[in-house]
């Protein structure tokens, strides 16, 4: 392998590689432990597995077949995992998110079936080209599919007096990338072979200096707090939301604890902290303090009145207030009395 090979080399497998690590990082180890994550390490790694077999059969021709036909049985499941990334990030709530299982029901056996019944070392003709098309116009129709979920998003980019969020960012460069590398391994009859991982890389790395600029604006990446795409949670979503939350936050009386945050809630309810920060001030319009608040000077109210010799200051730290002044002020702003006062209005 002459100096060029290794540096072709280098740079081609260097994409899969550190793809792989990162995909099995999101998978296994993301925080918060959010659905979204594990759609992208899944899709990560789908992408790795495929690139890293392109690279290796690039220089090593004589490698077995059952190696190739499981990185093109990878490229498979990269376009479902894309779309439910996508839908995921923009519609957590959707139905959408809850078929993902339903596909891969579908999808599994297909790709099962055929790697049993036509193997690829005995049906080479049959792989090459018509079950590797197949699967790229899998892959190529959901992309087309998370292009409809972004459509607004997309949108975006010829509109002048409208910016793009940094999430949006992140996920239209994931679309395009995907769209790129598909391209480059469905046209690699007349391209460069290693075009496709050679994009990968390319994209990874393009992705990570971004990662990497985000984090030092203090831009939350994961986390956004913009308004999506249609500005409001349609209201069969919102519904949906308002009586999970609600059930959630009695049933666990998670108002009790002084240092609930506002991503621990939404982790709680498998939904991401943008989602939610978005239910409470459009459709609430409250913020997450005062939402919180509100659930313990209830539960404040409920102890005055079942136990009339308790302290005041015992029932704020009780329903979860970390302080006295703050537990004051706020039943001060939701009842517009004092707790001294609503004690004394009970005798």
């Amino acid at each position: 392998m002459n100096f060029s090979d290794e540096l072709l080399f280098f740079f081609s497998a260097l994409g899969a590689f550190n793809g792989f690590i990162l995909g099995l990082y999101f998978l296994l180890f993301a925080k918060p432990k959010h659905i979204s994550n594990r759609f992208l390490g899944v899709l990560i790694l789908m992408i790795s597995i495929r690139v890293g077999k392109s690279v290796i059969f690039y220089f090593n021709p004589d490698l077995a077949s059952i190696y190739l036909q499981l990185g093109l049985s990878a490229c498979f499941f990269i376009g479902p995992f894309l779309y439910f990334y996508v839908v995921s990030v923009y519609a957590p709530q959707s139905r959408a998110q809850s078929l993902w299982k339903y596909h891969l029901m579908a999808l599994v056996p297909i790709i099962l079936a055929i790697g049993i019944l036509f193997p690829f070392e005995s049906n080479v003709k049959l792989w090459r080209p018509y079950i590797i098309q197949f699967i790229y116009l899998v892959w190529l129709s959901y992309i087309i599919a998370s292009a409809f979920i972004m459509r607004n998003t997309i949108k975006k980019l010829s509109a002048k007096n409208q910016s793009l969020e940094s999430i949006e960012i992140w996920l239209l460069t994931i679309l395009f990338g995907n769209l790129l590398i598909v391209a480059f391994y469905a046209t690699t009859s007349f391209t460069f072979y290693l075009a496709g991982a050679l994009a990968f890389s390319f994209l990874f790395y393009l992705l990570a200096l971004y990662l990497f600029f985000a984090k030092k604006k203090q831009s939350v990446l994961f986390h956004d707090t913009r308004k999506y795409a249609d500005k409001k949670i349609d209201e069969a979503e919102a519904n949906s939301l308002a009586a999970s939350l609600n059930e959630l936050i009695v049933e666990q009386q998670l108002y009790k604890n002084p240092n609930l945050k506002l991503p621990d809630l939404a982790d709680k309810l498998n939904v991401l902290p943008h989602k939610l920060s978005q239910f409470l001030n459009d459709n609430l319009s409250k913020n997450f303090t005062a939402f919180i608040n509100e659930f313990r000077i209830t539960e404040a109210k409920e102890l005055i009145k079942s136990n009339n010799t308790i302290k005041l200051e015992a029932v704020g730290y009780d329903c979860g207030f970390n302080s006295k002044s703050t537990f004051y002020s706020a039943f001060k702003k939701i009842t517009g009395t004092t707790p001294a006062k609503f004690k004394e209005s009970l005798s």
